[in-house]
């Protein structure tokens, strides 16, 4: 359970141009085949891993009651068989829905930060050499399923959502023979690439290997004429931040999700 409260006020209040642009293009990364809209909001409900894809984006004020469209989307959920879980941004609307929502007993969970970076200003940094292989979506999609660990049913999920991806990008991997230990993407969105999909194999962490991958997708977002890069990574992670910090990356805003009340299901 989060308090909402403990999140710094700038990150929940972020407003502007380009954070708001950066909260579209996040959107925009990867396109699951599950998803419709109910006045205003955006409803995805592919059973991946990523909640981002399977949650309530609450992206436009519509015109209904909040009740109502609460309603519909418990519906909608049930008959799917999904988890109801909505996705709350310092842009969602209606204004004050947050609020509305915690009054409602809707709770508040998981406070995430988006990171970023102007590219100008990144700072050098350096890992140990790795041989980086590049992979279409699918195999990229597949690669990442495989690296969490996902039963078949999600897996396919994840790797559809980055096959079908609105954006161009670059998708790498690490291997270790024949096997792939690491990987991560960089979506690109005119100036802005985002970068997504970063895991490594448990029993490879702390070699270095993320590092080498990000200093490469950032590199190639540069040479693609991209400006600003962006990420988005759990508050509570402390080691990854920590290694995004290094080169620069910064807390632009943060988003956290709200669950229905207590005794009813909210697993997933």
């Amino acid at each position: 359970m989060l308090d909402v409260t403990s999140i710094p006020e700038a990150l929940r209040t972020a407003h502007g141009a380009a954070l708001a642009r950066i909260e579209d293009a996040a959107l925009t990364a990867s396109q699951p085949r599950e998803q419709a809209f109910y006045d205003g909001w955006l409803l995805r409900y592919a059973n991946g891993k990523a909640k981002r894809a399977r949650s309530v984006n609450l992206t436009g004020p519509g015109e209904l009651p909040l009740d109502e469209k609460l309603a519909y989307c418990a519906d909608f959920y049930a008959r799917r068989g999904v988890p109801l879980i909505l996705r709350v941004t310092p842009f969602s609307q209606p204004s004050g829905v947050d609020r509305a929502l915690a009054q409602a007993g809707f709770i508040a969970a998981e406070d995430t930060r988006v990171m970023v970076l102007d590219l100008s200003e990144a700072s050098r940094v350096s890992a140990p050499p790795a041989t980086l292989v590049a992979l279409d979506r699918a195999a990229f999609g597949a690669a990442l399923a495989s690296l969490h660990g996902l039963d078949p049913q999600r897996a396919e999920v994840e790797r559809d959502r980055f096959a079908r991806s609105a954006l161009d990008g670059t998708y790498l991997a690490v291997r270790d023979g024949e096997r792939i230990i690491a990987c991560g993407s960089a979506a690109i969105d005119g100036s802005r690439a985002g970068i997504f999909g970063m895991v490594t194999a448990a029993a490879c962490r702390g070699r270095g290997i993320a590092t080498r991958i990000v200093i490469e997708l950032l590199g190639q977002a540069r040479a693609r004429g991209c400006t600003t890069a962006y990420l988005q990574v759990e508050a509570s992670n402390a080691p990854a931040r920590h290694a995004y910090s290094k080169f620069g990356f910064r807390d632009g805003y943060a988003y956290w999700y709200r669950f229905p009340p207590a005794g009813e299901e909210r697993k997933g």
